[in-house]
């Protein structure tokens, strides 16, 4: 029987726990930017077919001045309102826990879950994460979105590795124990 397809949250955040400045600009990320260095994102994103956004997280990066970044993986993302998918964009209207298990019930690689705060946590209400791999950015914001909100269970997970990086980013990767 093939191994269940692992729900994993691959995320930034600053030291103080904010994914985003209260508006929600991500310019802090660009601290630790450095030619040649993606802080382990390729291969991590190879072992991933399937990915689970928000429709914040999904109209940000449409935003940006970038190709879109999940082109080539299955997409979903997360919204109230109906719309028409593009390509292999779909627009998910319907309980995430449930989407989430309908997925691990199909063969497949890991799942990615690119944000954000509400979907991670709506996600952790259900103890759905498997992973988590948070690269803290060495800045204080302040204020933002936070990456963890209240009101979650509590969930005991286990480092497995910790990486440091010259441009001060921290790569923490935890597994959920069961």
């Amino acid at each position: 029987m093939p191994a269940r397809r692992k729900v994993i949250v691959y995320i930034a955040t600053s030291l103080d726990g904010y994914i985003a400045t209260p508006e929600g600009d991500l310019d802090f990320l660009a601290l630790v930017e450095q030619d040649g260095q993606d802080y382990g994102y390729a291969d991590f994103y190879q072992t991933v077919d399937t990915v689970i956004l928000g429709r914040k997280t999904y109209d940000k990066v449409l935003s940006m001045d970038i190709a879109f970044p999940h082109s080539g993986k299955k997409t979903y993302v997360l919204t109230r309102t109906e719309r028409p998918n593009i390509g292999t964009v779909r627009f998910y209207t319907g309980s995430l826990p449930e989407l989430v298990r309908e997925l691990q019930s199909q063969t497949g690689n890991n799942i990615f879950v690119d944000g954000g705060a509400e979907t991670v946590n709506q996600l952790l209400q259900e103890n759905l994460v498997d992973e988590f791999y948070i690269s803290i950015i060495p800045i204080l914001l302040g204020s933002g979105i936070p990456l963890f909100q209240q009101g979650r269970p509590t969930q005991l997970l286990k480092l497995v590795e910790t990486t440091q990086f010259e441009k001060g980013l921290a790569q923490l990767h935890y597994i959920r124990l069961e």
